[in-house]
């Protein structure tokens, strides 16, 4: 009977200790049981020769915008068009009832034969002195009068058909069939927008572009290749995939606000880009030389102000405070606290606990 009970009690025994299936999961450090540690995507901290940026707000606008009006009184009959679509120039956009203008330009027209007649008539009485010449250049002003009220009449004729100004997308119409326009003055009727390409206006202080020509003129910058290409990010944080270009700097500025307006120009083949669309618009500065930039995800606030997570010896995690300046496109430019070498987590930093370890996986080439 010892023997069976020793025999029961041992395999509880060993069951029960440090290696045993009762044990707790991850008891003991390294054993088979322990979490590994949770991986991040690490960059190795160096400096370089970057692109300072800024991003000001802005807002979309067409490049050109046609109001669409009666220039002659009348009735709509028709709409000859279909709301939001696109319009070419000179294409029929609405049709006015025309019969009154139609029977001005038929008696206009009468009236300048009758004085053809009359004009031919006294032509040939004045070899005979018959008329003097007095009569004749009087038949032939009012023969130039009444083709002048035919000219007109036939222009108030053709204006019954409203065209289209420019090309563009047109927006809703402003009257239905049925309706009297142009009485006493000229009826809007729609808006057409030209809107490949866009128009982006924007504002940046005057004390930032004085600051940057100083900086420039000390040596302490170097103006960009090509100032003159901007980006735009979108409404939804999303970059614009087509780049645009500074074609206007206003030379006053504005003394309510101190800034200076420009615009750029984008193309807009897939009309992503509506007019009134607020959006950043990200400017080059100057070029700046050995800087450390890192990327923004990497950079995170705290009470004591903003700082970057480092993986260090034996792979634990460190946090270092840092001081962010300028921005280099998606990048912060790092000017204290960073001195290059170290290795910076980009992602996973949710995961990544200061004192932990981590294990550090390098950032692929292009992300």
């Amino acid at each position: 009977m010892k023997r069976m009970t020793l025999l029961l009690v041992l395999p509880l025994l060993a069951a029960c200790g440090p290696g045993g299936k009762n044990a707790p999961a991850g008891a003991g450090a390294g054993g088979p049981g322990a979490m590994p540690p949770p991986e991040v995507t690490v960059v190795k901290v160096g400096s370089r020769a970057a692109t300072l940026t800024r991003e000001l707000p802005g807002r979309v606008e067409a490049v050109r915008t046609a109001q669409v009006r009666a220039r002659v009184e009348g009735i709509v009959e028709k709409r000859l068009f279909t709301e939001g679509s696109e319009v070419r120039a000179g294409q029929p956009l609405f049709r006015l009832d025309d019969r009154t203008y139609r029977t001005a330009a038929q008696a206009a027209q009468a009236d300048v034969d009758v004085k053809k007649l009359n004009l031919a008539r006294v032509e040939s009485l004045l070899p005979i002195k018959a008329v003097s010449q007095q009569e004749v250049d009087l038949a032939r002003a009012a023969l130039k009068q009444s083709q002048a009220q035919l000219a007109r009449a036939r222009l108030d004729l053709e204006n019954t058909t409203v065209p289209a100004p420019i090309s563009g997308h047109i927006g809703r119409t402003q009257v239905t069939e049925g309706a009297l326009v142009g009485h006493g003055d000229a009826t809007l009727l729609a808006t057409i927008e030209q809107l490949e390409p866009v128009n982006v206006l924007f504002t940046q202080p005057n004390a930032d572009v004085l600051r940057l020509r100083s900086a420039l003129a000390s040596g302490r910058l170097k103006a960009a290749a090509d100032s003159r290409i901007v980006e735009l990010i979108l409404e939804n944080g999303q970059p614009y995939p087509h780049k645009g270009r500074l074609f206007f700097s206003d030379l006053n500025v504005d003394p309510s606000t101190g800034a200076i307006t420009l615009k750029a120009e984008f193309p807009n083949p897939q009309r992503l880009l509506l007019p009134g669309t607020f959006v950043q618009v990200r400017l080059p500065q100057a070029v700046a030389e050995n800087v450390i930039t890192v990327p923004q995800r990497a950079v995170m606030s705290g009470p004591q102000g903003q700082f970057v997570l480092l993986v260090g010896p034996d792979n634990k995690v460190m946090p270092r405070p840092v001081k962010v300046g300028a921005m280099a496109g998606t990048d912060f430019v790092i000017e204290d606290g960073l001195k290059g070498g170290e290795t910076l987590i980009v992602d996973g930093v949710q995961k990544a606990k200061p004192g932990t370890a981590v294990k550090p996986v390098p950032q692929k080439q292009g992300n």
